[in-house]
């Protein structure tokens, strides 16, 4: 199993990264071939967060290519995955043999919140603008959001609280007052009133289902009401989702050209067989076809209306939707994925899975709401309601034991 790309010391007083979070003394490639070896000169922010209190980096874990497929599969370091074949989140599974106390690593397009429902290990995706995306490797910059993954919520309120704050170095960084939102010590309206979404769970596997069930009963056991919705209007945040962030994508990965850094072909004679072929070498073919989606969604012609504008509409009305919801209930309840293992057969028999099921996780990352990952589902909740999400899983835990 292809855990870490590079590795320090690994004890439970450590922070591991994952590959799109920036350090000096470790390489950064996120997972592609075309940033293989490439050594930062400056750190992320939440790494010199981590640092300035304490904490040791343990090591660079794997992810796949930036970070855009179903549980780090894509890799140019080799997928994470046992025996038997089954993928396993590399993130999720340094967590859960406790190298760590806990791990920092890029949410872009869901795979954090697979890896630790399968792995049944606790992970936030903090609202965004919270935590800084500062020497993180941009992919889709509107959505993507730094999260923190460990095997209890106390460890991950520690990590998670030493990596808030405004960052004037992140444009889309929020003020240190609504920051602070986020502490323990906050003042925090309680989750009492909990909406299962009906149109996400009725095609999943018994195995999530299972799960599901097992949280509403330990949340009326512990006097949180449990409701089911229909919630079908959720649904298009996953089309809307793939085409903003194919579109940020194809815009972000055009740096990378051979030129200033990054994998340069040895084959080309001019500087259009550079590009073409440095890219073609050194990109794997989701990546690629990430990027042709993006270019098409970009395009504005009198077929194609500009597909990325539709999609900035669709995002507000998921947005007001959601927002509606949370007026009545305090959270909403979603699976993570439809199934509860996944192997390699099933990302080459579908290059485009990771895309497919992100209807799952597509309308928190969409929205950049909160979203708590424990005990195999998915809690998302108001604007810097975190806290709150974050005390269920605590009693989620305490029911556990």
């Amino acid at each position: 199993m292809k855990l870490y790309v590079s590795q320090n010391s690994t004890t439970p007083g450590c922070v591991a990264v994952d590959d799109m979070i920036l350090t000096t003394d470790q390489p950064t490639a996120a997972g592609s071939k075309m940033l293989d070896g490439y050594m930062s000169l400056f750190g992320a922010e939440v790494v010199e967060k981590i640092k300035a209190v304490g904490y040791k980096v343990g090591g660079k874990v794997n992810v796949g290519e930036f970070s855009v497929d179903m549980l780090g599969e894509t890799s140019f370091y080799g997928e994470c995955a046992d025996e038997s074949g089954k993928l396993a989140g590399a993130v999720a599974e340094v967590v859960k043999a406790d190298d760590v106390k806990a791990c920092l690593t890029l949410d872009v397009n869901g795979m954090p919140r697979r890896a630790a429902a399968i792995a049944k290990t606790v992970f936030i995706k903090p609202t965004y603008g919270t935590v800084s995306r500062y020497g993180t490797i941009p992919v889709a910059c509107s959505g993507e959001t730094v999260g923190v993954m460990a095997n209890t919520t106390a460890d991950l309120r520690d990590v998670l609280e030493v990596v808030i704050g405004h960052d004037d170095k992140d444009g889309t960084s929020l003020s240190d007052e609504k920051c602070a939102l986020l502490k323990r010590d906050s003042e925090v309206k309680a989750v009492k009133k909990i909406a299962v979404i009906k149109a996400m769970t009725d095609k999943v596997e018994e195995t999530v289902t299972a799960d599901i069930d097992a949280f509403k009963a330990v949340a009326k056991k512990n006097g949180i009401e449990v409701c089911e919705i229909d919630g079908s209007e959720l649904l298009v945040a996953k089309a809307a989702w793939n085409v903003l962030m194919s579109a940020e994508l194809c815009n972000n990965v055009s740096r990378y050209d051979g030129v200033k850094y990054g994998y340069r072909t040895p084959n080309y004679t001019n500087i259009d067989e550079l590009y073409t072929n440095s890219r073609t070498e050194s990109f794997g073919m989701l990546l690629k076809s990430a990027i042709l989606y993006g270019s098409q969604s970009l395009l504005y012609t009198e077929k194609n209306r500009g597909a990325y504008d539709k999609a900035l509409r669709v995002r507000r009305v998921v947005y007001d939707y959601m927002a509606k919801l949370l007026e009545e209930y305090d959270a909403l309840l979603m699976p993570v994925c439809s199934k509860a293992a996944y192997t390699k057969a099933d990302t080459d028999s579908n290059i485009a899975l990771s895309f497919e099921e992100n209807v799952y996780t597509a309308p928190a990352s969409i929205t950049g709401l909160p979203a708590v990952v424990v005990n195999g589902v998915q809690l998302v909740g108001k604007a810097f309601s975190d806290s709150a999400l974050l005390a269920v899983a605590e009693i989620c835990e305490k029911e556990g034991k």
